[in-house]
This record gives structure tokens, C-alpha cells and sequence, in this order.
């Protein structure tokens, strides 16, 4: 059943845990944009500050773990959080430090396990990746791409044998669905076939290419999508339709930003922005 657009008043709150961007295409920005524009009241926990723009990561510095717990704990404690997304986690210990975290959390995770950015730059250190088992046993979806699929199973997912393969790994490692993104994988008719596989079901989204090189930004804004809809009702499937429908919007008309390739525009579909209305009187303002 489709979810409901909620009271602006009192929006359903999305917790993303991931790291800064500081060019704004990817990471927490992009997240949190996301989630604005969907509907849903973003807060986030900073696992890492990165220097980067569109060209590629410069440099990366991640927060001590009781940093991160901190955040986490600020947010539990005064927020009703409705979903939970995950990105860009850089180290084992951080991995290890948001695992725990969430052990008490009962409401939906999106995993999305971020290992190298657009620019081909590597996100995430070569020994957190068996770290990540004990944040798989808490993620009601993955959302790898073909290529982070791959590193993490072994197996390509560019046909239904090897997509059904890959979607088992992560059931082994107590996933509850998995969207294997086809973004990067070569079709005859050139459409983009992205699979949602849980234990019992596989539902797959065809859609035609779209022919973009600002692709700066694509997952995370995937996976925050699909939590922020997911926050808001919908069953997982309209979550990720309706998360797909909104990353190919942003991806066909892409932000014109920095000397790189660029990033995809969550601004898409949004007018001038906002302006006073002369007519309106204006707040007393304090003193």
C-alpha cells in the first residue's frame, strides 16, 4: 500500500549514518537533500569528513568511535526514528561502532555498502568489509551496485542465475531483501534492469538507459529515497519504485556543478526556490 504524504508539521524522521561530501553531491549532503525533498525530517550521524568534489576524493578523515556513538545516542534519545539509512562507513572499527548502535533498533535499514566513490576513488578500508556482517544481520535491504556486489560475493550479478547467487550470499549474512542495482551492467537494449530479490519474491524494475555521466551521488540518493518511503508507509517494493522514479529524475537532469563530470540534481522539478510574500507582514524579529 503507498504511503501517505505526511504533515509537514510532523514528518516522519530518517537517520542517515554516513560520511560528508564536501562538493554536496554525495554522502550526508546528498542524503539529506533527499530525504527533504521527499517529504521526511533528516537527521544525521557524521562518520566521516571527506575532502572531495566532483573530480574525485582529496582526503578523508574519520571521527573516533565514541564520536559516532555520541551522535547516535543524541538522536535515539530525542527522536522517533522511522527509518535508518546507511552509507559510507571508511573503517572496521566505525562498521563495528554503528553495529552496535543499532542492535536495540526494530524499524527498517537501508544498507547501502559504499566501498568506492563515481570517481573511482576506494571509500572503504580492505579489512571493514567482513566487519559489515554484524550491520547485514540488521539491514531489511542492500543496495549494492554490480560492481560492490561482486567484490563482496564473488559474482558478477549480469544475468538471473548470477543475480539469484549474489542474493543468497547476502541472505547467508541475515539480509531481508537485496536490490541489486543495474546501473553498471551492459544490456542488449540498452535499459537499465535493477532486481529487488527477498527469500520469496524477485521483482525487477526495467527502465531505459538514461544517457548520463553525472552519476555523482546516484546510490546515495537511491538508498536514502527508498528509507525516506519507507518512513513513510510504503511496502518495499513501492519504496524502491518510488526511489528508483526519483534518482532517474535527478540523474536526466543533472545538476551543472564543478570542472568533473558533475552530479545528479535533487533540486529537479523545483521552481525558482522559495520568496516572501510582500503582502505577508513580517515576524517580530527578537530584540
Amino acid at each position: 500500500m503507498p504511503g501517505t504524504a505526511p504533515d509537514p508539521r510532523t514528518p516522519p524522521y530518517v537517520l542517515t549514518v554516513a560520511s560528508s561530501d564536501s562538493g554536496g553531491g554525495a554522502g550526508i549532503q546528498a542524503d539529506l537533500k533527499t530525504m527533504t525533498r521527499l517529504g521526511v525530517y533528516g537527521g544525521s550521524v557524521i562518520v566521516a569528513a571527506t575532502a572531495q568534489n566532483t573530480r574525485g576524493v582529496e582526503g578523508s578523515h574519520v571521527l573516533p568511535a565514541e564520536s559516532i556513538r555520541a551522535q547516535y545516542e543524541a538522536v535515539a534519545d530525542d527522536f522517533d526514528v522511522a527509518a535508518v539509512k546507511l552509507g559510507m562507513l571508511a573503517t572496521a572499527e566505525a562498521v563495528e561502532t554503528v553495529a552496535d548502535c543499532l542492535a536495540d533498533y526494530d524499524g527498517p535499514v537501508v544498507l547501502d555498502p559504499v566501498m568506492v566513490a563515481t570517481s573511482g576513488d576506494r571509500l572503504l578500508d580492505e579489512d571493514a568489509v567482513d566487519a559489515y556482517d554484524a550491520l547485514f544481520a540488521r539491514a531489511t535491504l542492500a543496495t549494492p551496485n554490480a560492481d560492490e556486489a561482486e567484490a563482496l560475493t564473488g559474482v558478477f550479478p549480469d544475468s538471473p542465475a548470477a543475480v539469484s547467487e549474489a542474493a543468497d550470499w547476502f541472505f547467508d549474512r541475515g539480509v531481508d531483501a537485496v536490490l541489486l542495482k543495474g546501473g553498471h551492467v551492459a544490456t542488449d537494449d540498452d535499459t537499465v534492469v535493477d532486481t529487488l530479490v527477498t527469500p520469496t519474491e524477485t521483482t525487477t524494475f526495467v527502465n531505459p538507459r538514461i544517457d548520463a555521466t553525472a552519476t555523482h551521488g546516484s546510490g546515495c540518493t537511491l538508498s536514502s529515497a527508498v528509507a525516506a518511503r519507507l518512513a513513510r508507509g510504503d511496502d518495499l517494493s513501492d519504496a524502491v519504485r518510488n526511489g528508483i522514479e526519483f534518482t532517474r529524475a535527478t540523474l536526466a537532469e543533472p545538476a551543472d556543478v564543478g570542472e568533473g563530470a558533475g552530479s545528479v540534481n535533487h533540486l529537479v522539478g523545483v521552481g525558482d526556490g522559495w520568496t516572501p510574500d510582500a503582502d505577508a507582514d513580517a515576524p517580530d524579529g527578537d530584540d
